[in-house]
């Protein structure tokens, strides 16, 4: 009878219309869609690698080795599984124009490639012709950056190694792009066999070989997956299929979408606040219409459940809105994201994400209109006769806190559940929950400092008005530190980030970076190199040491994985060094170095920081697999060694006997003056044509241009956050308009002018401003730190543009939204609006 009665109640409110919910329904709005439209983009990716499976990994199954192409028995294998099997080597090498030299990735097909999918060409043309071999010379195809590198054209020569080419069009789409991984040159494309005479794929020499397949129809991949598995046993062997063409792409997608999500969740926190202080409002509104119905009878359940169900429809409007506009925007801007986005996209309505974000925005609306609901509870029938909203207890009962905090608890379990990354989860909303406890802490602070101060400027009346009013009973400064102090601190964490990131990145390179990183030494090639490089009085040092690369596949007699789990170190194949002593840098920490003559069982000295973080120590045994053999050696040390520098560094570095027999080539670090690095290049391009030249600047350049997407996208999200923020600013100036209106009449009345006042409106605006700018600071500031220092593992310093950026955002952002509702209070008269407050 109490739901039905309360239901009747909310059906008759409703029919006022929004008028005070149009801030409610923003923010709700805003912040579901914000989650909803991520995840749509996250699912129509997925969707799109799914459905494009094949063509990304260039046929139904590959089977991946490291640095050797499959044997003869491995072949019949994969030709007994497969209606037809084609083979790539997929290496990095230099291409030369005259006395131009680039770095490109060299993509070595056969005539079969690709077995699903095209390649896209201009001009137009079958890859076979274009690949050809015309009047003796074999042809290629570049993309268009590495073109423009070399300045080529159509038609003219250049070489991979001694291997002379021909350019024959330019490589618009290849259809297996996304899955082959990051790549630090432009792709060329050739056909293996006219390798045979470059030396560019030499035993020893850094290269991938893949087998793609074409599988009968109804072949059960799991279960050939499992035969390809103890076919390949021990041999280095990677399986991928069209069920994940792109695993590298789907993971890093997965991670990117979940950390934003998390970051549209700031944003509900935000609007969180603003649909509080609506609901606040709203009842305040309402103080003598609760008081009429409890003079009635009405009993506090059914005048509870009235407002619950209202603002529960309201709810539900807000969610609906934002779950429309989150799925429409990726369906509206799927020309432009298709264009953008280097891999394929299914862009359409996915019940799944719009589901989580209907969750998330019920869930906070829950969380935050809760508590200014219970308080209805406090309202009495006497309240007929004096306000006693604002002097009803804030702290609602027992029933009503645990509710809220189950919501909590409830709201992180999902976001933990949906994103799959539980650390992640619990870090992201930790530093959310802290941020807004601090900001909480802050402007309670902050109306206490400004209570004490107005009572200090007396010969000052603008600041003394400013203080009075940050420092009174409403809930001016709250809302403002609230709700636009966690957008600029999520703004503020990602800039400290982004910059200290950029700042790390250059600080290290003029002092401890080098300027070349060779790889692919012929190990009778090192002493012409080092040669060339120690007579040249601009090379100031050269660091050289053997390169293998080998998986790590047991731990103490068991798999890798089940000891270090996804350990960086643990996962594909890794780079091996031996060594007779330790480098003249080197620290060894525990154990110690074997004879520079020791000729016995293999011993290993391992990376200490690795080391700890896999769980190894001193004996424990690792177990090789290099080029098909297991090499299974004994832990005797370990070292420091540090991988900041861009220099050579190795986790894994074993005794020389260990390692000698197998086929190897050499890599080297070049540390030489800016002017002579075109000429060291020419000079050992033209000597050693096998050799590949890595610039570490352009490297390095490379991860910085993807970290800096990584930063545009997050402060995508985060201005989401702040566009909140800055909606709750204008809800509670439009709150406190008729307040200001008042406070402006009486000041007029005793004597103050117009710009007085505006003046004064202003400083109390750009007061809160830079308060709550400020605390951000601190806030983001903290969580710049943290990220920093436990997750990128750099040094940590304030970087001042970024922050007085932030400062300046806050006092922006409140003065704009204040000088918006302060026209009409310096305008109004103070006879009519006095006279309308009797």
């Amino acid at each position: 009878m109490s739901l039905r009665l309360a239901a009747t109640f909310a059906r008759r409110e409703l029919r006022g219309g929004l008028q005070g919910f149009r801030l409610f329904l923003a923010c709700l709005a805003l912040g579901v869609a914000a989650i909803a439209a991520v995840g749509s983009v996250r699912a129509g990716i997925e969707a799109g690698l799914a459905r494009e499976g094949a063509a990304l990994l260039g046929g139904d199954a590959e089977l991946e080795l490291t640095y050797r192409f499959a044997n003869d028995d491995e072949l019949e294998w994969m030709s007994a599984q497969a209606t037809a099997v084609s083979e790539v080597a997929d290496f990095r090498s230099m291409a030369a124009a005259g006395d131009d030299r680039a770095l490109t990735q060299v993509k070595a097909v056969d005539d079969l490639y690709p077995l699903v999918g095209s390649v896209a060409l201009d001009p137009d043309m079958p890859l076979a012709d274009a690949l050809a071999v015309q009047d003796g010379v074999p042809g290629a195809v570049m993309e268009r950056a590495l073109i423009d590198r070399l300045g080529l054209r159509l038609g003219d020569a250049f070489a991979l190694g001694t291997q002379a080419f021909t350019l024959r069009a330019e490589i618009t789409r290849e259809p297996d792009s996304a899955g082959a991984g990051f790549a630090l040159g432009p792709r060329t494309l050739v056909l293996r066999d006219s390798l045979e005479a470059s030396g560019l794929l030499a035993p020893g020499t850094l290269f991938n070989s893949k087998y793609r397949l074409t599988l009968p129809e109804g072949t059960a991949i799991p279960e050939l997956e499992d035969a390809a598995a103890e076919t390949f046993a021990n041999s280095g062997m990677r399986w991928r299929d069209a069920r994940n063409g792109a695993p590298g792409v789907a993971q890093f997608v997965d991670r990117l979408s979940a950390f934003l999500i998390l970051v549209g969740l700031s944003g509900l926190a935000v609007g969180g606040v603003g649909v509080s202080a609506a609901v606040r409002s709203y009842l305040s509104r309402k103080t003598e219409v609760i008081a009429t119905l409890r003079a009635l009878g009405a009993n506090r359940s059914t005048i509870f459940q009235t407002y619950f169900i209202q603002i529960g429809i309201l709810s539900l409007l807000g969610v609906t809105i934002g779950l429309i506009l989150g799925a429409a925007a990726p369906i509206a801007l799927a020309p432009v994201l298709e264009a953008r986005l280097p891999i394929p996209a299914a862009f359409a309505i996915y019940p799944a994400p719009l589901t989580e974000a209907a969750l998330y925005g019920l869930l906070t609306a829950f969380i935050f209109t809760l508590w200014p609901l219970a308080r209805t509870d406090r309202v009495r029938a006497a309240t007929l006769f004096r306000d006693s909203w604002d002097g009803a207890s804030r702290l609602p009962a027992l029933p009503f806190i645990a509710a809220t905090v189950s919501a909590v608890v409830v709201l992180v379990a999902l976001a933990g559940w949906f994103n799959g990354n539980w650390f992640l989860t619990l870090w992201t909303l930790g530093g959310i929950a802290g941020a807004l406890a601090l900001l909480t802490l802050a402007a309670f602070l902050i109306r206490i400092a400004a209570r004490r101060l107005s009572h200090r400027l007396r010969g000052r009346p603008r600041w003394r008005w400013a203080m009075a009013a940050i420092g009174g009973t409403g809930e001016g400064a709250g809302a403002v530190v609230l709700s636009l102090g966690l957008g600029l601190s999520v703004l503020a964490a990602v800039g400290q980030i982004d910059g200290n990131l950029r700042q790390a990145i250059a600080g290290n390179l003029p002092d401890v970076a080098p300027s070349y990183f060779f790889v692919d030494i012929q190990k009778n090639q090192m002493a012409g190199y080092t040669e060339r490089l120690e007579s040249d009085p601009a090379v100031s040092r050269i660091d050289s040491a053997p390169m293998l690369r080998g998986v790590v596949t047991m731990i103490n007699g068991r798999p890798a994985v089940e000891t270090g789990g996804d350990h960086w170190a643990l996962t594909g194949d890794r780079g091996l060094t031996y060594a007779a002593q330790p480098g003249d840098k080197a620290v060894i920490t525990d154990g110690a170095w074997w004879p520079a003559d020791y000729a016995g069982p293999p011993q290993i000295s391992v990376a200490r920081e690795e080391a700890e973080e896999i769980g190894l120590t001193l004996g424990d045994t690792v177990t090789f697999n290099i080029l098909g053999r297991d090499i299974q050696g004994t832990i005797t040390s370990f070292q420091e060694v540090d991988f900041s520098t861009a220099g050579l560094g190795f986790v894994f570095t074993l005794n020389p006997a260990a390692l000698q027999g197998a086929p190897h080539t050499f890599i080297s670090t070049v540390y030489a003056e800016p002017e002579a690095e075109a000429q060291i290049l020419r000079d050992l391009a033209q000597e050693f044509p096998n050799i590949t030249a890595v610039r570490v600047k352009d490297a390095i350049a490379r991860v910085a241009d993807v970290l800096a997407g990584l930063a545009a996208a997050t402060s995508y999200g985060a201005a989401a956050t702040l566009l909140t923020g800055f909606l709750v600013l204008i809800g509670a100036a439009a709150a406190g308009a008729d307040a200001r209106t008042y406070e402006a009449a009486m000041l007029k009345t005793m004597g103050a002018t117009r710009r007085m006042i505006a003046a004064s409106f202003i400083l109390r605006a750009a007061l809160l401003g830079f308060a709550a700018g400020a605390v951000a600071l601190l806030a983001g500031g903290l969580g710049g730190w943290a990220v920093s220092t436990f997750v990128m593992k750099t040094s940590y310093s304030v970087i001042w543009p970024s922050a007085l950026s932030i400062i300046a955002g806050g006092i922006i952002a409140t003065v704009l939204a204040g000088l918006g509702f302060a026209r009409r209070a310096l305008q109004a008269r103070p006879a009519q609006v006095l006279r309308g407050r009797e």
